[in-house]
Formats: C-alpha cells, structure tokens, sequence
C-alpha cells in the first residue's frame, strides 16, 4: 500500500472518530438505524457496444432511512461495520456531511457492499448484489455498542442486513435486547438476489417482528414471504406478534395501514412523473417514523394511538417525491411541504 492510500484511510477512520465526538444533544429524540451500507452502482449504456457505464452512490436501505431521518431534522446515528477502501471513505464522508452520526460504527478493511441496478421497462429497479465478506455483512456480536445513549428512542432494522450471517445474529441479538424497553422499527425490504432462501427470510421476519413496534412491507414483500396472503392476513400476524402498527405499502396505489387497536385504513398513491423507485420504500418508512416522533408517539405501546391516515398519507407523499427525483435522494420537510404532485 502506498503512503498516499494509507494516508487516505488513515483520514476516513479519523473521520468516524470525530463524528463520535458529536454529542447527542442537539436534537430531542436520536434514532438509531443499523445494517446496509453499500454503494448502488447505476448501469447506462456505453459507447462500447458490449461495455457498460456506471454512476456509483451511497446506498443501503437502512442508511437510506437514516438520510431521511436526518433530512427531515432529527438526530439521526448509523451502526454497522465500515470499509476503509475507496467506496467505504466516500460513506463516511457522506454520513459526515448530511449530518448522520457514524459514531457507533465500526471501520473494517473488508470490501464495500456493492449493488448493480440498471432498470426495468417500467422503471422499476432490476439489483445485482456483490456481498461476499463485505463490511456490511461482517458485523459481529462483539461490534454492538455495549450499551445506548440513553436520547436514543428509535431503533430502526431492515433488509439484507438482517438475513446476512454473522450480521444477521448481531442484529437480532440487538433489536431483542433494546426491544425491551425501546422502539424498535424493522422493514423486511426482500433482496432475493443476495438470500435466495424465502425460508430463512420468513424466519427473519417472525424473528425481528417479535421485537419490533412499527413494521413496514411492501406488497412485494408480503407475496414474496407468503403467497397468497392479505395484507390484512400479514398484519394481523405481525400485530399478534406484538408489533403495534403495520404498514403495507401498495406502490403507485398507496399504502395500508393497520393499528393493534384494530384500526386500519387504506390511503391511495399519488400520480407521479416517476424517474425510479430507488429508496422509496426507506423515505415512507423514515417518514413514518419522523412523524411519529413529531407526534410523541415512539414510546413503547404509544403508537399504536396514531392517527393512521395523517401518517400513511405524509409517508405516500415523502416517497412519491423520491420517486419523482433519480436514486435515493430523500426529501427535506420543507421539499414534502411544498411538493405539489
């Protein structure tokens, strides 16, 4: 390694260091999301026939979430494991300046996750998955913060992350040691090109809904996990499990929204010039969430008392603006006011 690439790393583990040195003050309320880190590589057509261009960005869905989070004014904190290597700097210098507190995280010479996507004839995302001993899917037991901030309220969980061994253990083992007393947020998000094995998926989710407040799943996820099932049928499990509200978003048609108080409503989608669907499922989850922070409501056993509709129909608006823009580029409160679809 040359003396320049070890300066180079050498400034990006300084990087994380200092972010821990940012108290946790400056915002009520911190969430804390963990898992997915990657850089999603975006595939357009060369001038070589046979050859491919790609436009890489920070990514990952719960990094995605964390973004929003941060956009929409919170506290927001990252834990997972970070690669000193070209791509990993780049998340650290991201996190650092859309003010994503790195604190937890932990610096690793592993690669960087990477994510190919070019897209559908929709416009839908079409993901290749490069995970092999990645950063990100290298988190052990003994990378978890021994203990949490006591400001930190949410705890959000969601994707690869949580099927991915040894992460997969870490953060099971975390989402039940803060469930307890925390509010924990978790969104299957379904990547079957990087976990083909639905069984294993299935066990993920019973696993981490046991622990969680809110969930969050697409319809996608929900035909892909069970086959036939409602969205209805799914929620009501979730909620039996313990999870006090469910959403099931529905894409271009809107979203459910189900309470462990028996309420549930349906809200419509919004029409859309669409430019993709990257991180749309993260903005309406770190929407979601902003609201129920806004609303005091991230309190074990409070959210089920929201008000479904002034949630789903915030959380449809956030993600139809994200999808109206390239890549997960997350909205600011003050784009979700004034977007006008």
């Amino acid at each position: 390694m040359g003396a320049a690439a070890a300066q180079s790393i050498r400034e990006g583990a300084v990087h994380l260091r200092l972010r821990a040195d940012r108290g946790p003050t400056e915002r009520p309320g911190m969430y804390l999301c963990c898992g997915d880190s990657l850089f999603d590589m975006f595939s357009s057509p060369s001038t070589d026939p046979h050859g491919i261009v790609l436009d890489g960005h920070v990514g990952g869905s719960p990094l995605n979430v964390a973004l929003g989070l941060a956009r929409m004014g919170n506290h927001s904190r990252f834990f997972t494991r970070i690669s000193t290597d070209m791509f990993g700097r780049r998340i650290a210098a991201f996190m650092a300046d859309n003010d994503i507190d790195a604190g937890p995280c932990v610096t690793t010479e592993q690669n960087t996750t990477l994510a190919m996507i070019g897209l559908k004839e929709d416009n839908s995302a079409d993901y290749v998955f490069y995970t092999d001993g990645t950063a990100d899917c290298s988190v052990t037991v003994g990378d978890l913060p021994a203990t949490l901030d006591a400001s930190v309220r949410v705890i959000h969980f969601g994707s690869y992350s949580t099927v991915m061994e040894p992460t997969a253990t870490a953060l099971a083992t975390l989402a039940a040691r803060e469930g307890k007393s925390r509010f924990v947020s978790y969104d299957p998000n379904l990547r079957t090109m990087v976990e083909p094995d639905i069984d294993l998926w299935r066990e993920r989710v019973k696993t981490m809904s046991e622990a969680a407040s809110f969930m969050k799943a697409s319809d996608e996820d929900v035909a892909q996990l069970y086959p036939g099932k409602t969205p209805e049928a799914f929620a009501a499990e979730a909620i039996a499990r313990g999870v006090e509200l469910v959403c099931v978003t529905l894409g271009q048609d809107g979203a459910f929204a189900f309470s462990a108080d028996g309420r549930e409503i349906r809200v419509p989608g919004l029409a859309v010039s669409v430019a993709d669907t990257v991180g749309a499922g993260d903005t309406f989850q770190a929407a979601c969430l902003h609201w129920l922070g806004a609303q005091g409501l991230t309190k074990k056993g409070a959210a089920r008392t929201a008000d479904l509709a002034a949630m789903a129909n915030f959380a449809v608006k956030a993600a139809a603006l994200t999808c109206s823009r390239r890549g997960a580029d997350l909205p600011t409160l003050a784009d979700i006011d004034a977007f006008n679809p």
